[in-house]
């Protein structure tokens, strides 16, 4: 029986890393629940151990279940009638899969029926699921808005609604508008109070809008009068239950064909505040899509190993010139380069979750008790390592999916071109990821300030002082050495004083800083378990080494009068 968990050991090698200890300390509270709920950990093993478990209950119903509907799904789509947006059939028998598993909520508290996860097992659920099928995956997912919820809402809101959530039902978050995608402070959906049913009501229209018939919404609109800036926004809880929103259509998509992205219209709906008026896009969408980053990373790095998988296999099956073609150098490159790159940003995103999880932890301890001055210092410290990393994973992964998606069809050559094989499906979803959730170009704007500040190369350099296996020190050398090619370009930029020139750079800069940043995390995965990713290691210094040069030959060597030739 395939088993998306237990056939890949590189996940577990990611669970039990060093940093779980403290992760499962805070977010079990020194595991206190275990006297008032039998199903709760006794101590840090038999908390590994519960994650194990689900995950591999994950893992068997993604290899069974999910992925034997993935090609129906992708071809039956969902259906929109009446307003209303019916699954594909194979969604259904999905969603019931998980439901019955006991697969949601899964990081909510347990008093409202979760299962009180760190963000770090969760998102390894989100890949294995995303592997499966992206386009699930989507669906699924979205119930980490609760999260939102969880943090900026009132106690009756958590009561009412985090419970919903885990016995099944399904989210969204309503923020792109036909006029404001990108540009979320344009939004203009209209909310007002009513005054005779104590409610708010929500008008307009939201659009590209991702599992858009969802039980609860969370959505984005205007409510302060005159406004056009993202401080006249807050943020809003929509019941389906309610009534008053109805979906106009389906969004005809190139991939992802089994999550519904729907137009929908608001019509007089009831809705509730959640937090404080004119915080919606300053700070709860802040923190929404922070988490749906970390998500899209996930879903990029499942759909890199579904790539990976389907090119592997076929090479070793198909024979050319007397020989299967995973013998040509030609091919097995273009495979060591997809399993590095897979390597390289799957150590980022879990050490991205991991940073997430730690803030995240402290930040909801310090709403039942002040924290310590140590402990402050440790929020501090790794919420911004979680704010400078979630663009890396986010951007990255998104970027790696595709181009990975991209070798796989090529290693299928005309064969990868038809409809029946799955790659197809792979590369058609794979292209979305570097788009929703913030295009990769706005991965960059939000983390060139950590490359400018020094931030990521304070990170290098203590990643630096961390003790490698004598036989990869010569990995080290190289990696430091494009390090100072990273600094050397961003010190250069910065005494131009052109911001012009930053922004057409930047790119540039987010890149190698990246690079950087996975070198060294894979080289502390091979230092642990060499078997698993020596040889990735090799093969992905080497590329990010010729990355590193590229854009260090043309930072160095561009002139900021020649961006007149670009702005044609």
């Amino acid at each position: 029986m395939a088993n998306f968990y237990t056939e890949h050991p590189e996940l577990k090698f990611h669970l039990n890393n060093p940093m779980m200890e403290r992760i499962c300390q805070l977010k079990e509270r020194d595991y206190r629940d275990k006297d008032e709920y039998d199903y709760a950990p006794l101590d840090y093993a038999d908390a590994i151990d519960s994650y194990d478990k689900v995950l591999e209950i994950t893992g068997e119903i993604t290899g069974e279940v999910i992925a034997a509907n993935a090609e129906g799904v992708d071809e039956e789509g969902p259906h929109c009638a009446n307003g209303r947006v019916e699954y594909a059939s194979g969604t259904k028998a999905n969603l019931d899969a998980m439901v019955k598993a006991g697969l949601n909520g899964m990081t909510m508290p347990r008093r409202f029926g979760g299962l009180n996860f760190p963000i770090t097992p969760y998102t390894m659920c989100a890949e294995i699921v995303a592997q499966a099928d992206a386009g699930f995956g989507n669906i699924w997912s979205l119930q980490d808005c609760i999260e939102t919820l969880y943090e900026f809402g009132n106690d009756d809101q958590h009561s009412r609604f985090i419970p919903r959530i885990c016995v099944g039902e399904t989210m969204s978050m309503d923020l792109t508008e036909p006029d404001a995608g990108s540009d979320l402070q344009s939004v203009m959906l209209k909310a007002t109070y009513d005054e005779a049913n104590n409610c708010w009501r929500l008008n307009g229209v939201k659009r590209f809008i991702t599992n858009g018939d969802a039980n609860l919404h969370l959505v984005l609109a205007r409510s302060e009068e005159g406004t056009h800036d993202g401080r006249g926004l807050s943020m809003f809880i929509y019941d389906k239950n309610d009534g008053g929103v109805d979906v106009r259509r389906i969004e005809n998509k190139l991939g992802i064909h089994g999550s519904p992205t729907c137009e929908l219209v608001y019509k007089n709906a009831k809705a509730e505040l959640c937090g404080e008026r004119k915080l919606g896009l300053i700070k709860y969408v802040m923190a929404l899509m922070n988490g749906a980053r970390l998500g899209i990373a996930a879903q990029s790095v499942g759909l890199s190993q579904a790539a990976y998988d389907e090119a592997l296999a076929y090479a070793k099956d198909r024979k050319q010139f007397g020989k299967a073609i995973i013998e040509f150098p030609a091919v097995y490159d273009m495979l060591a380069t997809i399993k590095a790159k897979l390597d390289a940003g799957r150590a980022l995103l879990y050490q991205t979750s991991r940073y997430v999880d730690i803030y995240k932890a402290l930040d909801d301890i310090a709403r039942e008790r002040k924290l310590t001055p140590e402990e402050r210092q440790e929020q501090k410290r790794y919420a911004k390592l979680a704010d400078s990393f979630t663009p890396l994973a986010k951007g990255m992964n998104s970027e790696y999916a595709n181009q990975n998606a991209y070798d796989c069809i090529q290693v299928h050559g005309g064969s990868g071109f038809m409809m029946e094989y799955a790659c197809q499906r792979i590369y058609r979803d794979a292209r979305i990821t570097s788009i929703y959730e913030g295009t990769t170009q706005l991965q960059t704007v939000a983390a060139i300030r950590y490359v400018t500040n020094g931030a990521y190369a304070a990170t290098l350099h203590e990643y630096e002082l961390i003790p490698c296996a004598p036989e990869f020190e010569g990995y080290l050398n190289r990696i430091k050495d494009m390090t100072r090619k990273l600094e050397a370009c961003t010190n250069a930029v910065k005494e131009a004083q052109n911001q012009e020139l930053l922004d057409f750079v930047a790119r540039r800069l987010y890149e190698m800083a990246a690079v950087c940043v996975m070198s060294h995390l894979l080289l502390q995965d091979a230092t642990k378990a060499p078997e698993l990713f020596a040889q990735s290691l090799n093969v992905y210094v080497n590329y990010a080494e010729s990355e590193v040069e590229k854009h260090f030959n043309f930072i160095r060597k561009f002139n900021a009068e020649e961006l007149a030739s670009y702005r044609k």
